[in-house]
């Protein structure tokens, strides 16, 4: 096995990967009640206008850049939800898929690009942000162009397939005078600011262990997640970065190191290019230790702390619907709620009032420098060092509390 994790791939090769992918699949403001209908043509309800009117009579149009399944299941519904933004145009190779989403989005043909015509969108004021959802390698790329072309950016996990691209597409964008942000989306769910809350407060006492875990049986209708020149990686740098993320703001410290392990490969052709699983360990300032798996073969779901007394958890923790969570005093009783639509509406609300977003490029970069860092320990077998990684935390759950 090739273990060379986060891959930086010849561009050329990258395109030419990606089209012939695309080609071959015919490729927060919590107190708001929910939305019927958004985007488009369509009228907008009166939470909608009402948001609005709060936001100087504005909500703000998003470009979805890929049609895959995380755009085509959650986003595009999550859009018909929110309340400061809306669904307003469309990158896609794929003719099918534009006239698809034409249809059923009321998108006019204005609004549509290709991934040739992409950089005219600099000309359409109908889209205020490009959300960037594109196979990991691609990343990159497609922020830098969406910055120079005078829009704000969101962009989805992992940032990118190393930190060098990450710190170009923060550069990118601060040179644009553009906001960028992550699609971390547990950031603003209820059960998972929860974690953050009892952990960064310590309601429990010190939090003095973690256990992260996310584990998928990774099937072929998205191969080009098994293939390094796309992904950069197996399921690290894909639902492995929920365990990192999540291990990182319910203690609210960076790591100092980790330590890491491959599991077997137990399909040497499926698993010819990535990883099919890692054990790692990350260690705290305070000497917390963070015990995390994830795995394309297996399925596990959960993050717990465990603190001097009591113990807190979420089981799933990492899903899109259905999260539930469970204290050493009982159940907490919250509300799942559409995590994408409250990730957009919060960067919306940033770029509405000139705030700074919760999970900035900066967090991404974070969390690719802690990947690589994850990758070398499980080559070497040695412990690696994070301290000189950059210091970004989300504290606004406890600041909140």
């Amino acid at each position: 096995m090739n273990t060379t994790p986060i891959y930086v791939p010849d561009r050329r090769l990258v395109r030419r990967d990606f089209i012939r992918y695309a080609s071959a699949s015919a490729l927060v403001l919590p107190a708001m009640s929910l939305l019927t209908s958004c985007g488009g043509g369509e009228s907008q309800s009166s939470e909608k206008k009402e948001a609005a009117d709060a936001s100087g009579g504005r909500t703000l149009g998003i470009a979805l850049v890929g049609l895959g399944k995380y755009s085509e299941g959650e986003l595009a519904p999550a859009l018909k939800e929110t309340k400061l933004c809306r669904l307003a145009g469309i990158v896609t190779g794929t003719p099918e898929k534009a006239e698809k989403w034409k249809k059923e989005y009321n998108i006019p043909d204005k609004n549509i690009y290709n991934y040739q015509t992409f950089d005219r969108i600099a000309d359409n004021p109908d889209i205020d942000i490009v959300y960037v959802v594109l196979p990991n390698a691609l990343h990159a790329e497609y922020v830098i162009r969406a910055a120079q072309a005078g829009k704000h950016v969101i962009c989805e996990k992992p940032m990118a397939t190393n930190a060098a691209d990450c710190q170009k597409m923060i550069d990118a964008c601060r040179k644009a005078g553009k906001k960028l942000s992550i699609g971390y989306r547990l950031h603003f769910e209820p059960f998972n600011r929860e974690m953050m809350r009892l952990g960064q407060t310590q309601e429990f006492g010190k939090v003095n262990r973690i256990i992260a875990q996310n584990g998928q049986k990774q099937g072929m209708d998205t191969p080009w997640r098994l293939g390094k020149g796309l992904s950069g990686g197996g399921p690290l740098p894909d639902v492995g970065v929920y365990c990192i993320q999540g291990a990182i703001y319910t203690k609210g410290q960076v790591p100092v190191s980790v330590t890491a392990k491959f599991h077997p490969i137990t399909d040497k052709e499926k698993f010819s290019e990535v990883e099919e699983g890692v054990d790692f360990q990350m260690e705290f300032p305070d000497g917390t230790v963070a015990a995390c798996k994830t795995s394309y073969n297996d399925k596990y779901n959960i993050l717990r702390a465990e603190a001097a007394s009591g113990w807190f958890a979420l089981e799933p923790a990492y899903q899109y619907d259905g999260l539930k969570g469970t204290t050493s005093k009982g159940e907490m009783k919250l509300e799942n709620l559409n995590q994408q639509a409250r990730q957009m509406d919060a960067f919306a609300d940033c770029i509405l009032n000139n705030q700074e977003t919760t999970v900035p490029g900066e967090m991404g970069m974070r969390d690719v420098q802690l990947i690589e860092a994850i990758y070398r320990a499980a080559q070497t077998g040695n412990r690696v060092s994070t301290k000189d990684i950059i210091q970004v935390l989300d504290k606004t759950a406890a600041e909140q509390a």
